[in-house]
């Protein structure tokens, strides 16, 4: 009993050692013999080696098979990436940008004449002619400097009156002055005349003296005669000459006079064309400058679309092509009608002339998307655009094994390029499925697992 107590069976004792204990208290209590207790224990220990062999070499296999499959692939959900089918077929080269709707016609309203906004007669959005007066503006030096100019006018037009009355009296005296001494003359000529037939018919009837006094007579007439002829020829001229001066200085001072009267009529501001006040940046009492931009007047029916398309990629834009504008409330069809040679804030702008009606609630100013078609090619192997794809390089992109579970990173050579889609030229063919955007953050990982 005492050996039995001194094996006795603690808590914390494995079942192996239970195993002996219980094998020596059967020997001690003669229920074994001397021969049975070895042969029991050598069992045991051959169990332990085997189970200690087994155990040895599962481990090593499991750790060679994990060895083999390398680290765990990294997993991305189905739905938090994006991905396509590679397509063969017509191909449609396509450049994208957004823009915004506006009219055809347009005008910026503004003073010509600087002045202080007295009256605001029309508000945005009020229909409006070519006449209506939109802003009264007043400036007291424009209509003082007007009532001058007329009255410097009307002292020119006073004098060139009185010149030509002066130049008219004047020529009218030079021609008395002429018919006078014509009438001398002939008188002179006749009376020489008749006194050389007496003479010659009764010589010495009449005095040498009377005849040479009355040859002297006659050629003085006639010398006077031509100088006053003269004078009345010079006197004409220089009469035609200070009455053109007059008339230019008329005129100069009409022409002021009006440029006057426009700039006193132009203080009442009009639309200029008929159409909508689209807006108006002006208040009352503020003063306006000439030159300043007031408001801007359209005409709503007749719209075109501006289109701010990326710098490199208006390289093959061309007049003519075909557009699509996408208003969000439905498609307009198009065509570029105006591309602008200066590149702006890294855009090209493109007009697009639409060719089909608008949709309901389309108007001036509404945000839009176009699309210009650049080519259509046949025969072509393309994919969906990757994120920052450009034309002819060459890319890594994840193709999707035959399970669909597997992404593995492939070389892909892109060709030409389009506002959705690239051209595929070497790596992948059609029907493979790709990853497009969505793994930016496991680029280091050459395959990833697709989660469904």
């Amino acid at each position: 009993m005492a050996v039995a107590k001194r094996f006795a069976v603690s808590d914390n004792q494995t079942e192996s050692d239970a195993a002996d204990i219980r094998h020596i208290r059967l020997h001690a209590e003669g229920a074994l013999s001397p021969m049975d207790v070895p042969r029991t224990q050598g069992r045991r220990r051959v169990g332990k080696l085997v189970a200690a062999t087994v155990a040895v070499v599962g481990l090593a296999a499991v750790t060679a098979y994990v060895a083999t499959l390398g680290p765990a692939l990294p997993t991305v959900p189905a739905d938090t990436v994006w991905m396509d089918t590679v397509a063969h077929g017509e191909f449609v080269r396509d450049v994208r940008g957004p823009g915004t709707l506006v009219p055809v016609r347009r005008r910026w309203i503004t003073a010509l004449t600087a002045g202080r906004v007295d009256e605001i007669r029309v508000e945005p959005g009020a229909e409006v002619t070519a006449t209506t007066a939109l802003y009264r503006l007043s400036n007291p030096d424009v209509e003082v400097q007007l009532l001058t100019v007329r009255q410097q006018l009307s002292d020119a037009e006073a004098e060139l009156v009185t010149l030509a009355s002066n130049v008219e009296s004047n020529e009218l005296a030079q021609k008395a002055l002429i018919a006078q001494v014509r009438t001398q003359y002939l008188e002179a000529t006749h009376r020489d005349e008749m006194n050389r037939e007496l003479n010659a018919k009764n010589p010495g009837l009449v005095a040498e003296f009377d005849l040479a006094r009355g040859r002297e007579l006659v050629a003085e007439l006639e010398n006077r005669l031509g100088i006053e002829t003269r004078r009345l020829d010079v006197l004409a001229d220089s009469a035609d000459e200070q009455l053109s001066a007059q008339r230019t200085q008329v005129g100069r001072l009409r022409s002021i006079v009006r440029f006057n009267e426009e700039r006193a009529a132009a203080l009442v501001v009009r639309a200029g064309i008929d159409g909508v006040l689209a807006e108006s940046g002006v208040e009352e009492g503020q003063w306006i400058n000439a030159g300043e931009t007031m408001g801007r007047v359209v005409q709503p029916g007749r719209l075109k679309a501006e289109l701010r398309v990326p710098q490199n990629r208006a390289g093959d834009l061309a007049i003519g092509q075909a557009a699509a504008i996408d208003t969000r409330n439905g498609m307009i069809d198009g065509s570029v009608s105006r591309i602008d040679p200066a590149v702006r804030d890294g855009t090209v702008t493109v007009d697009v002339s639409l060719v089909s009606d608008l949709p309901a609630g389309a108007r001036p100013n509404m945000s839009v998307d176009g699309t210009v078609v650049l080519e259509r090619l046949d025969d072509v192997t393309y994919v969906g655009r990757p994120a920052n794809a450009r034309a002819h390089e060459r890319v890594g992109l994840y193709r999707l094994d035959d399970g669909g579970e597997v992404a593995r990173r492939v070389s892909v050579k892109l060709g030409r390029v389009s506002a959705n889609h690239v051209e595929v030229l070497e790596g992948l063919r059609p029907g493979d499925r790709v990853v497009l955007s969505g793994l930016s953050a496991l680029d280091e990982h050459d395959a990833v697992r697709i989660e469904r």
